[in-house]
C-alpha cells in the first residue's frame, strides 16, 4: 500500500493542482454574488497579468520552449469578466463531473497530440500542459474574485 506523505511532492500532484483550482473557482463562486455586474468589464488586470496580445504571444513561445501546451487564445479572448466567470465554472464542472461524450469545446486540431506513440511521454506531456493550464486557471479566479470585491468595494481589497 503505498501513502503519499511527502508535502513537496503533493503540491506538485495533479490532484493538488486540481484541488487548488476547484477551490479557488468556488472562492470566487461564493463571492460573486451578482454574476451579471461582471458584464461588460474588461480583463484587464491591475496586477500585470492582462492578457494583451504581446503577453498571449510571450506565454505561448514560453510554454512551448518548455514544451508545455499554452492556454488557447481562445481562453483570454472571453469578451468580459462575465464570460471568463462563466468560462471558470464550466471547467470545474468538467474536472468535478467528467465531460460528456460529443461535448466540442473550441480546439486546435493540430496542437491536440504531439507525434509520438510513447503512451508514457505522451503522458508525462499531456500532464505538464494540464498542470500549466490549471495553475494560470487557478489565478485567473483568484483575480477575477479580487477584481469583484474591487468593483464592489469589498474591504481589504487595496481600496
Amino acid at each position: 500500500m503505498m501513502q503519499i506523505c511527502d508535502s513537496c511532492n503533493q503540491k506538485h500532484s495533479l490532484f493538488s493542482a486540481m484541488t487548488r483550482f476547484i477551490g479557488a473557482v468556488n472562492n470566487m463562486d461564493q463571492t460573486v454574488m451578482v454574476p451579471s455586474l461582471l458584464r461588460d468589464v474588461p480583463l484587464d488586470d491591475d496586477d500585470g497579468g492582462g492578457c494583451g496580445d504581446a503577453e498571449i504571444n510571450d506565454r505561448q513561445a514560453t510554454a512551448n520552449a518548455n514544451g508545455v501546451h499554452p492556454v488557447p487564445v481562445a481562453y483570454y479572448r472571453t469578451g468580459d469578466m462575465y464570460g471568463y466567470y462563466v468560462l471558470l465554472k464550466s471547467i470545474r464542472n468538467d474536472i468535478e463531473w467528467g465531460v460528456l461524450p460529443g461535448d466540442e469545446r473550441r480546439k486546435e486540431p493540430a496542437r491536440l497530440e504531439p507525434d509520438t506513440g510513447d503512451l508514457e511521454q505522451l503522458f508525462r506531456f499531456h500532464l505538464k500542459g494540464l498542470h500549466a493550464v490549471l495553475g494560470e486557471l487557478t489565478r485567473k479566479a483568484d483575480t477575477l474574485t479580487d477584481r469583484y470585491k474591487r468593483e464592489i468595494g469589498i474591504g481589504g481589497c487595496g481600496l
